[in-house]
């Protein structure tokens, strides 16, 4: 029971972790080092991974936060490799299952000294599910193709705003590809249980 839930398990408890790490978080932010607790429109979650607050306080949310980013990229990494066996063809499958292989290690990356390296986890998440949708988009699941579609594109906006330094911008946005990523993990694990894509044909790719 708990090996068939458990990308359902892991993504919840992260999340219900992030965010006592996040009202745990003492203050301070990168437009304000003076500001009050975390703000969701104003903080990036890598703040809640410092021992020190941007208010040079003690974080109190740190332990909260880097626990629930183990079960995150336990999370993605079971679901990747899930989604591996449900693709018929196997050059593409055996690359999701890499991916999710190597997200359990990077993601949680984010959350230590080596941030920078687990920053790739972010790319390899994206190329896995521009793999998956590639292939929902030749299913009869419909509604899961909007979402793959509407998912990807707030990945590319956040990297837009950040990119450009519109930073006010770029923190929200950050937590809208986080959760809405997370939202369609959950929702490809739910509707693509009995979905093999085997009726898609090798030589459309």
């Amino acid at each position: 029971m708990i090996k068939k839930y458990l990308v359902f398990i892991c993504m919840v408890i992260s999340v219900i972790l992030i965010v006592i790490a996040a009202l745990s978080y003492p203050g301070g932010s990168l437009l304000d080092n003076n500001s009050v607790g975390f703000g969701w429109s104003k903080n990036f979650i890598s703040n809640l991974f410092s021992e020190k607050a941007l208010n040079g306080s003690e974080n109190q949310g740190r332990i909260w936060a880097i626990i629930g980013m183990a079960f995150q990229s336990v999370g993605y990494g079971v679901f990747f490799i899930n989604m591996s066996k449900k693709i018929s063809l196997k050059v593409w499958g055996n690359i999701l299952k890499y991916i999710g292989f190597a997200n359990i290690f990077l993601i949680f990356l984010i959350a230590t000294p080596y941030h920078d390296l687990g920053t790739i986890s972010i790319v390899l998440t994206l190329v896995g599910l521009f793999i998956i949708t590639s292939f929902i988009l030749k299913s009869k699941l419909h509604l899961l193709k909007l979402c793959c579609i509407l998912c990807l594109l707030t990945y590319y906006c956040f990297f837009f705003l950040y990119g450009f330094s519109y930073l006010e911008l770029a923190f929200i946005m950050q937590k809208v590809y986080s959760i809405s990523s997370i939202l369609l993990v959950l929702m490809l694990e739910y509707f693509t249980k009995h979905e093999d894509f085997a009726h898609i044909k090798s030589k459309e790719y």
